[in-house]
């Protein structure tokens, strides 16, 4: 009798189990997925940079090439490749859209930096490093080469009427210069 029971409650354990099951895969189907959504990455371009020498066009091998995305005005980190010797370098995980600043430093030539929009699937930039100049003084007269922000005029000694060599302001002019110009009245 004993096993009569066990046998009849193992039968019984057994219809529920297959009963059971259907109904808890179906169960799954409804529940909120869970874990990440896939999410394909921005598509990417390939740019190509080629340095050559400004003189001669000859390419200039081992430049370091930085390559730093910005976000806004942010510099997001950067990457940096070597030329290899016909002075080229590529790189193609650069996000489509984004605008990346290349800076390119060699040795013997000065540093090379311009924002650029990267807009195409495939881009080409050819940079013409230069030699280094002499360094700028403000002791040294310039004939006008570098824009000093100022205009000619500026850089001349006001010259003095001739009649008027001798005279010596008097003190209301100096408050009066002291003054910031206001805006005509309307």
């Amino acid at each position: 009798m004993c096993r009569r029971l066990v046998l009849c409650l193992f039968v019984f354990v057994a219809v529920v189990g297959l009963i059971a099951s259907p109904l808890a895969a179906a169960g799954q189907d409804n529940a909120p997925k869970r874990g990440r959504k896939y999410k394909a990455p921005p598509a990417t371009a390939r740019i190509e940079v080629t340095v050559l020498r400004d003189f001669n066009g000859k390419p200039i091998e081992n430049a370091a090439v930085v390559f730093h995305p910005m976000l806004g005005e942010k510099d997001q980190g950067n990457m940096e490749l070597k030329t290899n010797e016909d002075g080229k370098t590529v790189i193609d995980v650069l996000p489509m859209g984004d605008t990346v600043r290349l800076q390119i430093i060699a040795k013997g030539f000065q540093t090379y930096g311009e924002d650029y929009k990267i807009d195409k699937p495939e881009m080409a930039i050819e940079i013409k490093m230069k030699r280094p100049g002499e360094q700028y003084s403000v002791y040294k007269n310039h004939d006008g080469t570098v824009d000093t922000g100022k205009s000619p005029e500026a850089d001349k000694p006001a010259q003095s009427a001739p009649d008027a060599g001798t005279a010596k302001p008097d003190d209301s002019t100096k408050k009066q210069d002291a003054q910031p110009s206001q805006p005509p009245a309307k």
